[in-house]
């Protein structure tokens, strides 16, 4: 088995009989596979069935970047893998009520892991259920974003899913309120408006913000108010605000229950 670290970002794996075991065992592990161009035989077949089976995003690349990613002897496939497991996202909704705060933040193409470490870290130290990202389009969760997130994604139950939209639908079938961080003519200040739990937080892209069909599975959305002319905080700094609020909230209820 070939193992090692590419430039602290990437944990990856090549070689065939490496990659085609992580492949059969744990293909919910792996970010991408790369496979070298040319190769067209009964394995390389065997392997894109196998990569559509289990969802699993490829790239059919040539020699050239297969080595730059990894400079040994690769034998024409590599898989850049996870740095932690993934929780099963209809266990993290069962039982999200449980959490000391019952919020889950669902990132939707959210592409700095730095951003991402940053929330957990954030999330983690508040008493949040978890992280929801995409399989496909966010970030890698590789030992940057666990360096960032001072090893709370490492604790934190972190689930990926096929669809952020329709696993949002799922979780309005089980009476969980929906939020989007966004500002907009409709958008609530987060002091202010009301919000019930248990609880998920969408953020958005760093540019482009939640998608349109994301959004639309959104009860309401809630921004940070500003009391200086700016442009925007980005989504780390954006989230941990939005999530600390979260958790004065349930501290105030839990206060008033008492």
């Amino acid at each position: 088995m070939k193992n090692r670290d590419n430039n602290a970002d990437n944990t990856i794996i090549a070689g065939r009989k490496p990659v085609q075991e992580l492949l059969l065992d744990s293909p919910e592990r792996i970010d991408q596979l790369y496979l070298q161009k040319g190769r067209q035989d009964k394995n390389f077949e065997r392997t894109i069935q196998r990569c559509k089976k289990h969802g699993v995003k490829y790239k059919i690349a040539d020699k050239t970047e297969l080595t730059r990613i990894f400079p040994g002897n690769h034998q024409g496939i590599i898989a850049r893998v996870a740095a932690m497991s993934y929780a099963d996202f209809d266990e993290m909704l069962e039982t999200l009520r449980e959490a000391p705060l019952p919020l889950l933040i669902v990132l939707d193409q959210v592409q700095d892991p730095g951003n991402i470490g940053v929330l957990a870290r954030t999330l983690y130290a508040l008493g949040g259920a978890g992280i929801v990202t995409a399989r496909h389009g966010g970030a890698f969760l590789g030992p940057a974003a666990v360096k960032a997130s001072a090893g709370a994604l490492t604790r934190l139950p972190v689930a990926r899913v096929a669809n952020i939209a329709q696993a949002l639908d799922k979780a309005v079938d089980m009476g969980i309120s929906i939020y989007g961080a966004g500002l907009s003519e409709d958008s609530s200040s987060a002091y202010t408006t009301d919000l019930n739990y248990p609880a998920i937080l969408v953020l958005g892209n760093e540019e482009k913000g939640i998608r349109h069909n994301v959004e639309k599975r959104c009860e309401k959305l809630i921004h940070i108010p500003f009391r200086r002319e700016f442009d925007s905080l980005n989504v780390a700094q954006a989230g941990a605000m939005l999530i600390n609020e979260f958790s004065r909230r349930t501290a105030e209820r839990t206060e008033s229950l008492t």
